[in-house]
């Protein structure tokens, strides 16, 4: 059976690498910046980019390129980049098409760094972003769309508001359009979400969460499915000659990784967040285990939301697994699973929510989700205080809101814990 037939399951434990005779079973970490040649035109083929190989790790490594191809399997794509952050992911995937004078269209219910990104950082290069209300009519996106505008850019699944993404109107509007839809699929991953699958062009993970799963390794990558046609007149950057290469065309020269090798030999040759040897290689040991951790994360936080909307002493809970959340049908229809983050408030508001952070044992207060513990945070006071009160709600961010990342423990045990944490925050 050749690997192109393997489930996710299996892709994630032995995708890509194969070892041949006598060679490691397990992908080397190959700790080098510098590789050695046998000739000067070999590295001139190279850095013409006549010849595949590894120049320099800030351009390609083993190791990394061994984690990008089972990204690539995994999310069924064309191609991957590994980069040193999901922000700097990110932001590689909209600068690869985005120049001054352009625009962005994106979802508003973001990741506070990513809302942050869009909102303040890259308008101070030009690219300024119109936010939307995802769950507007179509029409009422589409309206926000101009002549300039480059891309739509939205979360699979959103970082804190667990919003579903309707992957079926934002594909039809990017299409209309003929601009890529650009998807960070971080929170559900591609075990319970490919979003190439429902129209998406472009994927986008931290793999900082979940695809590491044990909070060691801040990494990010980017995903080319290869199917959006970049000659469609409306991107010269990746059609017209590039003087850096002596005119070489993109579409010409790379088809359908057009796109993702260019944001390789621009990007990251001009601006250098690339991943680590040492992340790339214990993010690729954290996919082996990837299909197992979700499907525990998400029963755990299935049973948690169950428990917490039961409960008299918490105001509401906000989770799609539940069948009363007005996501459910959304994650019926584009997820397998829901995966493990979950938010909720408190009767008494954001004073007893305080206290109940303060009073857990088992869980931490951390600046981190979607690894194997489970852990706490308040959004509206740490990942996105940068906003103002407007733009948290429309992010969806409530003063109240407390983000649960809920790990791997017996839930029975994580229950235990909250149920004492409740009652020591409402005698205090």
């Amino acid at each position: 059976m050749q690997s192109t037939d393997w489930k996710l399951e299996t892709i994630a434990v032995q995708g890509a690498y194969t070892p041949a005779d006598g060679e490691p079973r397990i992908v080397p970490l190959v700790q080098s910046t510098t590789y050695a040649y046998e000739s000067a035109k070999g590295i001139a083929d190279l850095f013409d980019l006549k010849a595949a190989g590894h120049m320099y790790t800030r351009i390609s490594n083993p190791t990394v390129a061994e984690f990008e191809a089972k990204m690539t399997m995994l999310e069924g794509g064309v191609g991957a980049l590994a980069c040193s952050s999901g922000q700097a992911a990110i932001t590689y995937a909209l600068l690869n098409i985005c120049r001054t004078g352009q625009h962005i269209v994106a979802a508003q219910a973001l990741y506070g760094g990513t809302f942050n990104l869009l909102s303040q950082t890259l308008p101070k290069l030009g690219i300024t972003c119109t936010f939307v209300d995802q769950h507007a009519p179509a029409a009422e996106i589409a309206a926000a769309i101009q002549d300039n505008t480059r891309c739509l850019f939205a979360e699979s699944l959103s970082n804190p508001g667990t919003e579903v993404l309707d992957f079926d109107k934002f594909s039809t509007i990017a299409r209309e359009a003929k601009i890529p839809l650009i998807v960070d699929n971080t929170f559900p991953t591609p075990h319970l979400c490919r979003p190439f699958e429902f129209g998406a062009d472009i994927v986008v993970h931290s793999s900082s969460k979940y695809i590491d799963g044990h909070a060691t390794s801040l990494g990010g990558i980017i995903i080319d499915s290869g199917r959006f046609d970049w000659t469609n007149g409306k991107f010269p950057e990746i059609t017209e000659p590039d003087p850096s290469y002596h005119g070489l065309s993109y579409s010409e020269a790379f088809k359908e990784s057009a796109y993702i090798l260019k944001a390789r030999v621009q990007l990251s040759r001009d601006m250098g967040a690339v991943l680590a040897p040492m992340n790339a290689w214990l993010s690729n040991l954290g996919l082996e285990t990837l299909h197992l951790r979700m499907e525990r994360h998400s029963e755990n936080a299935t049973r948690l939301a169950e428990w917490l909307a039961a409960d008299s002493r918490v105001q509401w809970v906000k989770y799609p697994g539940l069948e009363t959340d007005k996501n459910h049908a959304l994650a019926q229809r584009f997820l397998k699973g829901t995966s493990g983050v979950l938010t909720f408030g408190v009767q008494g508001g954001a004073a007893t929510g305080e206290r109940f952070m303060n009073s857990l044992k088992l869980a931490k207060l951390v600046v981190h989700v979607a690894d194997a513990r489970t852990s706490v945070l308040h959004p509206a006071s740490m990942t996105h205080r940068q906003l103002n009160a407007e733009q948290q709600v429309q992010a969806g961010v409530s003063p109240e809101l407390i983000r649960v990342s809920v790990g791997l423990e017996h839930i029975d045990d994580i229950i235990a814990d909250f149920d004492q944490a409740l009652t020591a925050a409402n005698q205090g």
